[in-house]
């Protein structure tokens, strides 16, 4: 409904183009901030990459007020999804998350704001770990501080070399895309032929020959 609203008034015509975009937030001025973090929080939970969010903002605005937006438009998503998941569809949202995830429920009992801090830092703010955090064991307000200490470093990171990062990638030869695809691709490979072997050695110990001679 808010998008179909926003099309009739003409709005997603303003960011068709990435400059038109630009010029249409800064001219909003403090609007185009709300409008930011209005689409971050509200998008981000539900599956658009918050990396998207943050590599835009410092195309946009200088990289200490992309920082500021960012944060507020980081913790906004992960109280959005937090609060879902725990408020709204916790029933649901319990069977969707992965059984590896529940071996933190314990360490959330004991060390609640340094796990949350730890997974923050290292697995920063995808939609799943608002719902795990949503349907564990941690406090609201443990999960808001422990998230918040968990993404300075990151979002700083991000917002400083964004840019930088942005126009490089930008710029780069076909040669830099192909090596960046032949290793994703065997990033992904790995680590789906690891889960296999995993699968079929849930404890550890090596299969053994069908006939039951050990060699």
């Amino acid at each position: 409904m808010c998008l179909a609203l926003a099309h009739r008034l003409g709005l997603l015509e303003q960011f068709r183009d990435p400059a038109r975009a630009k010029q249409t937030l800064v001219d909003l001025g403090t609007w185009g901030y709300v409008a930011f973090v209005a689409a971050y929080a509200t998008l981000q939970p539900f599956g658009i990459p918050g990396t998207v969010f943050v590599l835009a903002a410092t195309l946009v605005w200088p990289w200490p007020i992309a920082f500021v937006v960012s944060m507020i438009g980081t913790m906004a998503a992960s109280v959005v999804g937090f609060s879902f998941a725990r408020f709204v569809a916790r029933d649901w949202i319990t069977t969707l998350v992965p059984v590896r995830f529940h071996k933190y429920d314990d360490e959330l009992a004991k060390r609640a704001f340094v796990t949350v801090f730890f997974m923050r830092l290292i697995f920063w703010m995808p939609p799943l770990l608002h719902a795990f955090f949503g349907v564990s064991k941690v406090r609201f307000s443990t999960h808001f501080w422990g998230s918040l200490a968990g993404y300075v470093v990151p979002l700083l990171l991000m917002s400083f070399f964004g840019q930088r990062l942005f126009e490089a990638l930008k710029n780069a030869p076909p040669t830099v895309w192909l090596s960046i695809g032949i290793g994703v691709f065997v990033v992904v490979l790995s680590a789906w032929l690891v889960r296999r072997q995993a699968a079929k050695c849930p404890n550890g110990d090596p299969p053994q020959p069908e006939d039951g001679i050990h060699r």
